[in-house]
């Protein structure tokens, strides 16, 4: 699903500015409520977490593109890699996850329980990562309920750890980009490793650099003109760069 609505230079920075000093579960959110703001806040923070960060993965694309600049450092011998990543592939890979069932809640048969789920959401998140045991706590969340039930007197189902581990590659199957990850090689000393992929940390990451970068622009176009930030953040990003070019600042 697309954004419904684009968001202007203006609304880029005002997301950036309240997102500063929290959490980037909140920067994502903001991020999406801007984009579509006829869905909300609870609907939003309640989507799967891979299907979050899909939609977060489209604003990034009408934004600034679709392609990718995914920088890591290989962990064994320190060469810095960039990965030419295109955002259909992801977008693609989550779309065929989401469609290998049709909607929650789903069912997991494994060590002789038959266990009834639903896909971590971002409020599911903010909750487990309180607690002494963020990873059973986000499962005893979204178990809903199985059989053999939970012991009489205990507060929330128990897993068995291998069960834990099946419903878990479970939910990646289902939700792909809630854990996305890269299978990598160095060129320069032939490691292998699996890079995880924070979506929401990086768009987050290009929208940080992106507001700094114009707040630049429009600092320099205003001693050159005199023209208000409102005037300046309406124009096109070309006619800015256009502008920068003749006053001698690009």
């Amino acid at each position: 699903m697309s954004p419904t609505q684009p968001i202007s230079a203006a609304e880029l920075l005002d997301v950036w500015e309240w997102g500063l000093g929290r959490t980037l579960l909140e920067r994502g959110l903001a991020l999406l409520t801007a984009a579509w703001p006829e869905t909300s806040l609870a609907e939003l923070a309640r989507l799967p977490i891979g299907r979050r960060d899909a939609r977060l993965l489209q604003v990034r694309v009408s934004l600034f593109g679709p392609e990718l600049p995914i920088q890591t450092t290989c962990p064994q011998c320190g060469v810095p890699l960039e990965l030419p990543v295109h955002a259909s592939d992801l977008l693609a890979a989550q779309a065929s996850g989401a469609s290998a069932e049709a909607r929650e809640p789903y069912v997991l048969e494994a060590a002789g329980r038959q266990i009834h789920f639903r896909l971590p959401d971002s409020l599911d998140l903010l909750e487990a990562g309180t607690t002494p045991d963020p990873r059973r706590a986000l499962l005893q969340r979204c178990v809903l309920d199985q059989s053999p039930a939970a012991e009489a007197g205990e507060a929330s189902p128990v897993l068995p750890t291998e069960v834990e581990t099946v419903l878990l590659d479970r939910m990646q199957a289902l939700d792909p980009l809630a854990g996305a990850s890269f299978a990598l090689n160095c060129p320069a000393c032939g490691h292998s490793w699996a890079a995880p992929f924070d979506i929401a940390g990086f768009v987050w990451g290009e929208v940080e650099a992106w507001a700094y970068r114009t707040l630049r622009e429009v600092h320099w176009l205003a001693s050159a003109y005199g023209w208000r930030e409102a005037d300046i953040l309406a124009l096109s990003s070309w006619r800015r760069q256009a502008y920068l070019q003749m006053s001698g600042y690009a």
